[in-house]
């Protein structure tokens, strides 16, 4: 069955764009195409905690991609069906493991089942959410 795609411009947007994008995607089973990733930021298209997003929620939900890799601006994310489970995803650098969660979590509580989710990479950035896992 091809689906039609939902074209979104990232070009005046930031990573949010992109996360709320693959949410709702996996949430709605509904595909999309993103341009202009993070077009205006001083380093545009996906950093390293974007792709592991995109990784983790095409993993999650068994998707298609394309142009998933490190400084793309344009990527094609077809969903399937969100699969609860154990996961375990590796940013590679400081980025916000609380901004990939965040990408995760809203389509996992969907899921017909508990997961487990472990991803590594940082946990107090300025400009992302902290964790503090001393509580």
């Amino acid at each position: 069955m091809v689906q039609d795609l939902i074209l979104i411009d990232g070009t005046d947007g930031g990573g949010q764009v992109l996360r709320t994008a693959l949410s709702l995607s996996m949430i709605t089973g509904q595909a999309f195409r993103m341009t202009g990733i993070r077009g205006k930021r001083s380093r545009p298209g996906l950093l390293r905690q974007h792709l592991t997003a995109v990784r983790a929620a095409a993993e999650i939900c068994g998707a298609r991609t394309l142009g998933a890799e490190l400084n793309s601006t344009a990527i094609e994310f077809s969903p399937g069906a969100v699969k609860a489970g154990q996961y375990s995803f590796a940013i590679g650098t400081a980025g916000s493991t609380m901004l990939v969660l965040q990408t995760l979590l809203p389509a996992l509580l969907q899921a017909d089942g508990s997961s487990t989710v472990r991803i590594t990479g940082g946990t107090h950035n300025p400009a992302a959410p902290p964790f503090d896992a001393s509580r």
